[in-house]
């Protein structure tokens, strides 16, 4: 019995020694983890030639490698490099030690010297190139490290008398980038390839490869990059190479010659055959002006942009431009005053005897007279006309910076830019009518030229019409004449494309209220009043009576004299607009008539809009609350929201403030109304439609609230803290409602837990903005905190109802500028009698057009909807090339939406309409909170496809009737078709 006892005794001392060393053991295997370089050592090892080896390489690329693991497999990898006997092995092992080097946290100090002498037995070139860019890749990593800089550029100018195109070029970019910038740095070493970098890549200018002739110029304007001043003697150099073979060469001297040009633009150089000298900056402008006219079309691109920034140059110069008249070679001619003094400082006069005594001083030899390189001689001219679009589009753009710098040149180049505005290839159009635009304040259009301008508005492109539109609006015409024309023209385009009235009455309006003095004489005819006879009065229905109508008002505001050739409709007709369409009707002064007097009162200062302080006035009164009784509150509310509603439809301009605030006190309303005192004194069984209100009103402000925070542009840090704060109140309703509909606790910890979270990073996040929410929610609750954390879940619902109903109503700041998200979907238009008809499991295309109003990133946030008959909804993702932009804050959709679904047999209605994506990640609360913080509040969040959260439609939908055949049917058709088409054939 006791050596039965003993036996088991050994058995459970041993099994509990085992368990003991299993657990070690997978202790230890945890913290050390698979040896990164042990598993390529293994792996090379294996292989059997180098396409094994290769293979190898290959899937360790893929894998990623730990911080602490980097030192050891480029161990490893340096010690198979030197055993490798395959170029292609090598050349893999040199471009994976260029990859470990960037991994981030790993010094690369500590394999720089092997990196080195890996290049000293090296006879491979591609080999050389990979390894020189891995000591690029490192000495990039090291650039705090001037010893390691230095030594690495002396490595790079040894290898520069390598016979390989690509050794050298790797050298030049290494020296460029990790040269010397430094003024001391020369001065403390001693090596020759720290004295004069420049010197040592300037000497390759003329290498025999444009490779490395590219490379060198690369490398001196990466040194430029850097900080260090070229020297004024590389620019013969650099001109020199604007007649190189090859046009990636030529592209590359262009760009040093800019950059020489804007280091010494007033010194002096010398013209080739003259003794004339010229500025530095004149003398580049037209080499560059020559450049425009160059083979390669990108060499002309180049050129003709760079040309823009070149706002030194002299006047005669840049009016040269315009011109295609060539110059006498650059040389000054002499006057003839010059010549008569000189002759009579002489002291004789020509007297034939000797030959040629009056003779030109020099000679001139005719082949060294290049007519072509005539400096700036019509490099515009040439540019404007150029076969590639490319090249049209980047003179337009750099006439236009060189006619904003210089009024004079704006008013020589308008002709040029007019007649760009007939160019076959749409966006060089788009683009010379922004360019004008632009300078329009140092110009005024004639007759001619405005004609030229008004024939563009037939043009089938709403982008064109519109951005012509715009010009409109801040020209100077010269004449009545012209006023009348420019009239004339938009009533045309109006008829022809109504749906650009918005567009034209804006466009009349400034045109009017800049050519007063030209409006006046035309008004008798443009109201078709008589002297002595009652005309019929117009229908105000007209959009072209309204375009009339908003031309003369906005040109009466600075024209005092202008209402005494007013009808009396007329009168009647500025009461009705001025209501309707106060943003483009002005207030007018008319005295001795009640109806049209200034809705301005005296009260009010000038700089002051009635609108806007009618809007801070509900405000105002708004915030007055805690005075009235809980149904008083909700009378007033419901006042203010449905003022604000009607403010936004009559003023556009303030339609994103007042909607944005009407909004706000809907939540508010919404939150006032759940909150009520018959709701919660009962218990919550006899009042089940009652928590059904207050739940849906919790999810309704929530949509609102992302609403306010993402359909809204100029929103500020002071109204996105409301917008949470908001927000949070109704997540605490949706968690006292689930807290009185749910039994039990259990389910109640979880939610209790993620709310408090929340509420922390609330306190994170707008830790700044929390003393100004004295007797908030918010305020309340953080000083709760300490309560919160230790209650039972039942008594947080206690604390978060009691406090919600105590707390105060916070004042909602607005800013100056906040505009709402809109769009309107063009095409499909919804009015077509004919269904769009596709075969089932097929697709058809529908192509959508629509305009977008201030969206913020319209590429990642903007969607397709389209809703199916039998409630099938397809999200689609426009492509970036789809989005245009025509002006600031409006943007352009035109995709192409593919629809398939089963068959249907009667034709049915297909929704489309635009959705806005929307993710609380992206927001400025989420960009102000530290990253582990926010992941942190965020956890209990639904993971969301391509992180998009929700969406907003912000679109009218727009129903298109389609019908879908089955395949079978459509299969029948076709057969029957071609049996009919083979009889035809058959009987001919």
């Amino acid at each position: 019995m006791a050596a039965h006892l003993k036996k088991r005794v050994y058995e459970e001392f041993t099994k509990v020694v085992q368990q003991q060393h299993e657990d070690l053991s997978a202790k230890k295997l945890r913290l050390t983890k698979p040896s990164k370089s042990a598993a390529l050592h293994v792996d090379l090892c294996k292989a059997t030639s180098p396409a094994d080896a290769l293979q190898y390489l290959l899937q360790f690329a893929r894998k990623p490698v730990e911080v602490e693991s980097v030192e050891g497999v480029v161990r490893i990898l340096l010690e198979h490099y030197y055993k490798e006997n395959d170029a292609s092995v090598r050349l893999k092992i040199a471009s994976l030690l260029g990859l470990l080097s960037k991994t981030a946290g790993f010094s690369p100090d500590c394999i720089m010297d092997d990196a080195i002498n890996t290049l000293q037995n090296e006879k491979s070139h591609q080999v050389l190139a990979q390894l020189l860019d891995t000591l690029l890749v490192i000495g990039t990593k090291l650039t705090e490290n001037p010893p390691v800089r230095m030594r690495l550029v002396e490595v790079a100018c040894k290898h520069l008398t390598d016979s390989s195109h690509g050794v050298r070029n790797k050298c030049l970019q290494l020296i460029g980038c990790l040269g010397p910038v430094e003024k001391g740095a020369a001065k403390e070493s001693e090596s020759q390839a720290a004295k004069d970098v420049q010197k040592i890549i300037g000497d390759h200018f003329n290498d025999q490869d444009p490779r490395v002739r590219t490379a060198a110029i690369k490398a001196m304007l990466q040194l430029h990059e850097r900080g260090l001043k070229l020297q004024q003697a590389i620019y013969s150099q650099a001109c020199k190479l604007l007649a190189d073979d090859y046009e990636q060469v030529r592209s590359a001297a262009v760009q040093l010659i800019w950059v020489l040009s804007q280091l010494y633009p007033e010194s002096i150089v010398p013209i080739p055959s003259s003794n004339e000298e010229i500025r530095l900056v004149d003398d580049a402008f037209g080499k560059i002006c020559h450049m425009v006219s160059d083979g390669s079309w990108v060499v002309r691109v180049q050129a003709a942009k760079l040309l823009g920034s070149m706002q030194q140059v002299s006047s005669h110069f840049l009016d040269q431009t315009l011109d295609k008249k060539l110059m006498s070679d650059l040389r000054r001619k002499r006057t003839a005053h010059e010549r008569a003094k000189e002759l009579y400082s002489s002291g004789e006069f020509s007297s034939g005897r000797k030959w040629g005594d009056d003779a030109p001083k020099e000679e001139i030899d005719t082949g060294a007279v290049n007519l072509i390189e005539s400096g700036a001689c019509g490099a515009f001219v040439h540019g404007l006309e150029d076969e590639m679009y490319e090249v049209r589009i980047a003179a337009v753009e750099a006439l236009c910076m060189l006619a904003q710098s210089s009024p004079s040149f704006a008013e020589k180049c308008l002709d040029f830019l007019v007649d760009m505005f007939n160019d076959e290839i749409e966006e060089v159009r788009l683009q010379s009518i922004h360019t004008m635009r632009k300078i329009s304040n140092n110009i005024t259009l004639r007759e001619d030229q405005l004609d030229t301008v008004l024939a563009v508005l037939e043009d089938s492109s709403r982008d064109i019409r519109e951005a012509l539109h715009e010009l409109l609006c801040c020209t100077n015409v010269s004449t009545k004449e012209g006023i009348h024309l420019a009239l004339v023209e938009l009533l045309k385009n109006l008829t022809k494309y109504p749906t650009d009235r918005e567009s034209i009455w804006k466009c009349l309006k400034f045109l009017g209220s800049r050519h007063p003095t030209l409006v006046l004489p035309l008004v008798p005819e443009l109201l078709s009043t008589h002297p002595f006879f009652d005309t019929p009065e117009p229908d105000m229905d007209d959009p072209a009576y309204i375009a009339v109508l908003v031309l003369i008002f906005n040109a009466a505001k600075s024209c005092p004299t202008m209402p005494a050739l007013f009808s009396d409709h007329t009168f009647r007709h500025y009461a009705y607009l001025r209501d309707s369409l106060s943003h483009l009707v002005p207030p007018l002064r008319l005295p001795g008539r009640k109806l049209v007097s200034s809705p301005v009162s005296p009260s009010i200062t000038p700089h002051e809009d009635p609108s806007q302080q009618f809007l801070h006035q509900s405000l105002e009164r708004v915030y007055n609350l805690q005075h009235l009784d809980p149904q008083g509150i909700q009378e007033l509310l419901e006042f203010t929201i449905r003022d604000l509603q009607r403010l936004g439809e009559l003023q556009s301009e303030l339609a994103g403030m007042a909607d944005f605030t009407a909004t706000y006190l809907q939540c508010q309303l919404l939150l006032i109304k759940a909150l009520q005192e018959k709701l919660w004194n009962v218990a919550a069984p006899l009042y089940l439609k009652q928590n059904a209100l207050a739940s849906a009103a919790a999810k309704q402000i929530l949509e609102e609230t992302y609403k306010m925070e993402f359909m809204y542009s100029g929103v500020e840090s002071r109204q996105v803290v409301i917008i949470h704060h908001m927000r949070l109140q109704a997540k605490a309703l949706q968690l006292i409602v689930t807290a009185r509909t749910t039994r039990g606790v259990e389910p109640l910890f979880g939610m209790c837990e993620k709310f408090l979270q929340e509420v922390d990073s609330f306190q994170r996040c707008f830790i700044s903005e929390l003393p100004h929410m004295q007797g908030s929610f918010v305020d309340k609750l953080l000083d709760l905190m300490p309560r919160l954390v230790t209650s039972k879940p039942s008594e947080v619902v206690k604390i978060l109802q009691t406090t919600l109903r105590q707390s105060t109503f916070l004042h909602l700041p607005l800013p100056e500028q906040l505009h709402r998200a809109t769009a309107t979907i063009i095409e499909p238009t919804g009015e077509s009698d004919n269904p769009l008809r596709f075969t089932s499991g097929l697709v058809v295309a529908l192509d959508v057009d629509a305009t977008l109003e201030h969206v913020q990133d319209p590429q990642g946030t903007v969607k397709v909807q389209v809703l199916y008959p039998d409630g099938q909804a397809q999200l689609i993702h426009p492509k970036p090339a789809d989005f245009r932009n025509p002006g600031p804050g409006r943007h352009r959709l035109i995709t192409q939406v593919y629809l398939s679904h089963t068959a249907w047999t009667e034709p049915c209605q297909i929704e489309v309409r635009l959705l806005l994506a929307y993710n609380s990640n992206r927001s400025k609360a989420a960009a102000k909170l530290p990253k582990c913080a926010w992941n942190e509040s965020l956890e209990a969040l639904p993971p969301s496809e391509n992180g998009i959260e929700g969406t907003i439609p912000f679109s009218k939908p727009v129903k298109q009737s389609a019908v879908v055949a089955r395949a079978q049917l459509a299969l029948l058709w076709h057969g029957r078709r071609r049996n009919l088409l083979v009889r035809a054939a058959e009987f001919s």
